[in-house]
């Protein structure tokens, strides 16, 4: 179980790698006023998302539920684990909205400024804030 935990931690290191990259590419590519650079931000935006968040994700998911499940007669009674889960749900929402901000970028529809991408690019930040206070804290 340990070899699952260690590869658990290390995907969500790459996913969150890749949650706090990927909207930092949304800033640069809104801000991007030629072709050039336009098109080389939606390559760059479409092999991270695809290359390396998408699997990043699956993998954190799939181990942690093999962990949760594997404990589960322990971690029923725990409480700050709904918690977790629950903000690992919102965590999935906002990688889909990545990916379909993704899309909006490589249709070149996107109406929102550098500015807002900004902003966008601190909530994984928050996420992971409160999901290493609930795992190492507990609590509740």
């Amino acid at each position: 179980m340990l070899w699952i935990k260690a590869f658990h931690i290390i995907s969500v290191i790459t996913w969150f790698a890749a949650l706090f990259y990927l909207p930092r590419l949304f800033v640069y590519h809104a801000m991007s006023q030629d072709k050039i650079s336009n098109e080389r931000f939606k390559v760059m935006q479409r092999k991270l998302y695809l290359g390396i968040m998408m699997p990043s994700m699956v993998l954190a998911v799939v181990l942690g539920a093999w962990l949760t499940i594997d404990t589960w007669e322990f971690y029923k009674t725990q409480y700050w684990l709904y918690a977790k889960l629950a903000l690992v749900a919102i965590l999935i929402a906002y990688h889909f909205y990545c990916g379909h901000l993704v899309q909006v970028f490589k249709q070149d529809n996107n109406t929102r400024s550098d500015v807002f991408y900004r902003w966008f690019n601190e909530f994984p930040v928050l996420i992971l804030v409160a999901i290493v206070v609930l795992v190492v804290v507990k609590p509740f």
